[in-house]
């Protein structure tokens, strides 16, 4: 008898949504080992590494104790990149048991899974974007590095359609980011772009997971 399929996994633990426009929402997290990019600003570096192979079962049962503890509608597939590994089962569980998805995502890879809720988070040096998340993000978030320009959020911005708002984050609330933040919101102003948003990390500023 083949043994069940497996995914790897570097934690699982239930918060608050810090980021975007679910900010604050309790949400159950399941991130997921491994990352094609490696970012050096990456804060969750600790999911690059191999993670717990962890069955369809012992994950669910996980989630389901981690909504005991902190009741929550929404469970958010991040990582590191969920992408890379295969989702369409974890993901049919979940709903089974009366969940919400969202899934955060560098936009690199094709989406082959349905979702209820798309964060799409391109990164530098090629913002790199498959053109599926032209209609599925339900948001673009952009972390505000030294090297981000305005015409990279000049070129996003005609990409998508209006409604979807790209989010500015500054880099895990850093002072220097924060002021070049508001200067490209000023920016973005003065070219006449819609919809450019600057956001904080709540998590952050409560000190939570």
């Amino acid at each position: 008898m083949p043994a069940p399929p497996t995914l790897k996994i570097a934690e699982i633990f239930a918060s608050l949504q810090g980021e975007g426009l679910r900010q604050g929402e309790p949400t159950i997290f399941i991130r997921l080992a491994g990352c094609n990019l490696r970012c050096s600003f990456c804060d969750t570096k600790k999911a690059w590494r191999a993670g717990r192979e962890m069955t369809l079962k012992e994950i669910l049962a996980r989630v389901e104790a981690e909504n005991r503890h902190f009741p929550a509608s929404w469970v958010c597939l991040t990582g590191g990149e969920p992408l890379l590994q295969p989702l369409k089962g974890l993901i049919r569980v979940l709903k089974r048991s009366g969940f919400l998805i969202q899934i955060e995502t560098n936009g690199t890879l094709k989406p082959s899974v349905r979702a209820d809720w798309w964060t799409v988070s391109p990164k530098p040096p090629e913002y790199l974007l498959q053109p599926e998340f032209k209609f599925r993000a339900r948001e673009l978030k952009l972390v505000v590095t030294r090297d981000l320009k305005i015409k990279t959020i000049e070129h996003l911005r005609r990409f998508l359609p209006a409604r979807t708002p790209i989010i500015l984050q500054p880099q895990s609330g850093r002072r220097w980011s924060q002021e070049k933040a508001l200067a490209l919101i000023k920016q973005c102003s003065q070219h006449n772009m819609e919809n450019i948003r600057l956001m904080i990390q709540l998590h952050r500023w409560l000190k939570i997971p």
